[in-house]
C-alpha cells in the first residue's frame, strides 16, 4: 500500500495518506478531492533513488556531532 503527500488546493493544508484499493484521496481539513500529489521522501527513498540528506555535520545521520559521532559510521 502506498503512501502519498498530498497538498489540498482548497486549503493548502499538506498531509500524508495511505491509499487502500481504489480508495480515493480527499483532505482531512475540507474533505476535497482537490488534491495535488508530492514525491513523498520515504516512498522515493525506498526505491534506492533520491534519499534527503541528513542536513547536519554527519552526512549519514545528521548527527551534529560531527562525522562517526553516531552508530551509523
Amino acid at each position: 500500500m502506498p503512501i502519498f503527500e498530498y497538498v489540498c488546493r482548497e486549503c493548502n493544508h499538506r498531509f500524508e495518506l495511505l491509499l487502500q484499493g481504489s480508495a480515493q484521496a480527499a483532505c482531512p481539513k475540507c474533505q476535497t478531492t482537490t488534491l495535488e500529489k508530492q514525491f513523498s521522501s520515504f516512498g522515493v527513498g525506498a526505491t534506492g533513488g533520491w534519499a534527503p540528506s541528513g542536513g547536519g555535520a554527519c552526512g549519514s545521520c545528521g548527527d551534529p556531532r560531527g562525522p562517526g559521532a553516531c552508530s551509523m559510521n
